[in-house]
Formats: structure tokens, C-alpha cells, sequence
């Protein structure tokens, strides 16, 4: 079979949210393709296991909440001292929130979704930005979810439409350095996160697990579940010299569900 080249051009990255999921299949491929790659969560023991792959790129981790600034702010100086340098950020931290009707959900949990979901990618960008050069890549993790309504997940829905403005904004703001920014809309992606989020709409409507997993399911044209390492590869491939002409967009891995 032909084999095409995908050239990542960074040499370092720092990644929020990694220690499990998408975030760590990010790591995977990016370690894979060579890169060196800084990884928060505030998970201490799936960090523990990130820091055993043993690929070409090295990892370092850093324990804590990225909805702290201060916290990402220390992971991109961590990526910087340990490997001289950043090429690529990629914000990947989420929170699912609540599965509750608007009128049922606190001011506080709205807010706190919002916190990690739009505040961590902000902080992190913030602290990245003076330091990405020519070429440097960001890439935004949000969600088919960032582009049609999902019943029950207003903090949610509304986080993840406002990465797309953050995104397409940035992009802007930064086109004249050279750093493109874009941004991954998955589907539903198969692992524990989703059927948490699936038993909660069971609940919130009262209906069986099994129906909400169908019905989650039967929306794709493929009759498929995204995979993490589905979304892993979108995310490699912006990072390429293949995307150098890409930014501000926002590229679905949805199974077929969005297509716009």
C-alpha cells in the first residue's frame, strides 16, 4: 500500500487535560510523530501512566486544574524549560457539566463549565502565545455539540459554541505571526465520559439507558461511535506542514452526524 508522509514541523507541545481519552491518544500520536510533549491533568495516577509511553518524543506531566491559570501558565513554562521551546498547544481540557433542564441547573455549575471549558483554553493560550514562532499551531477541542443544540446540556453546548468564536477569532489575531489556530468538533466518542453523559439524559428524561445509547448512536449515517484515536489523527494532521494554509477552521469528526 502507498504510504504518504505526514511531517509535524514542532518540536514541543503542551497538551491540558491529557491524562486519559482524547487527550491521551493526542499524546500518543504526537510522541509518535516525535515531539516532545508537556501533559496536565489533574488526574495524578493517569498522569503516572501517560509518563510511561515509550515513544520517540518525551513527556513531562504536571498535576493540576487548568481552570487555573496559574496552572497552565506553569505548563507552558514546564514545556519550555524542559524542551527549550513551544511549538504547539493544543487545549483538549473539557468538562461534560451538568444533564439537566436550564431551569434545574445552578448559576455556579453553568458558570463552572464555562470555567474549564472557554476559561482554561484562554489561559493557556495566553501563556503560549509570546512563545509560538512561525509555523506554531493551536488546535481547540470542541464538540459536534459546538454546532447544533443538545437537549438538557445548556453549559455545555454553550461552551463549546464559544471555542468556535474563540478559534475563528484567534485565528485572526494571529495569522500575521505565522500560528494558525482551528479547532476539532468530535461526535460522540465511544469511552466512559459518554455513557456517563448518556445514563445522565436517561435520567434527566426518564427513559431507558439502552433507548438514549440508540438513539445516540442511530444519528450517525454510519451507525458508529467516533473513537479517540478518530480524533487523534484530525488533530495530527492540523498539526502537520500539510495544514500549513488551514486556520480558523473547525474540522468535524462526527461519524457522519454534523456535516456543516
Amino acid at each position: 500500500m502507498p504510504h504518504a508522509d505526514l511531517t509535524v514541523p514542532g518540536e514541543s507541545a503542551a497538551i491540558t487535560g491529557a491524562g486519559t481519552g482524547i487527550g491521551r491518544q493526542i499524546t500518543d500520536h504526537l510522541t509518535r510523530a516525535g515531539v516532545n510533549v508537556a501533559v496536565n491533568d489533574v488526574d495524578a495516577d493517569a498522569l503516572d501512566s501517560v509518563r510511561t509511553m515509550n515513544n520517540d518524543g518525551n513527556v513531562v506531566t504536571l498535576q493540576g486544574d487548568a481552570s487555573d491559570p496559574s496552572v497552565t501558565s506553569a505548563l507552558v513554562d514546564r514545556a519550555i524549560r524542559e524542551f527549550g521551546g513551544l511549538d504547539i498547544l493544543v487545549n483538549n481540557v473539557g468538562r461534560a457539566g451538568p444533564t439537566k433542564p436550564c431551569e434545574e441547573i445552578s448559576h455556579e455549575a453553568f458558570m463552572q463549565t464555562l470555567e474549564v471549558n472557554l476559561g482554561a483554553m484562554h489561559s493557556a493560550s495566553k501563556a503560549a502565545i509570546p512563545h509560538l514562532g512561525g509555523g506554531g499551531r493551536i488546535i481547540n477541542l470542541s464538540s459536534m455539540s459546538g454546532k447544533r443544540p443538545l437537549r438538557d446540556r445548556t453549559p455545555y453546548v454553550t461552551s463549546k459554541m464559544g471555542v468556535l468564536g474563540f478559534t475563528r477569532t484567534l485565528a485572526v489575531e494571529l495569522a500575521e505571526r505565522d500560528v494558525t489556530v482551528n479547532a476539532v468538533c468530535p461526535g460522540s466518542v465511544s469511552g466512559p465520559r459518554l455513557e456517563n453523559v448518556m445514563k445522565g439524559q436517561a435520567e434527566s428524561q426518564s427513559r431507558p439507558y439502552e433507548e438514549v445509547e440508540r438513539a445516540f448512536r442511530e444519528v450517525s449515517p454510519m451507525d458508529e461511535f467516533v473513537t479517540a484515536q478518530d480524533v487523534a489523527d484530525a488533530v495530527l494532521f492540523l498539526c502537520s506542514e500539510r495544514a500549513d494554509r488551514m486556520t480558523g477552521q473547525d474540522l468535524n469528526v462526527t461519524a457522519g452526524i454534523v456535516m456543516y
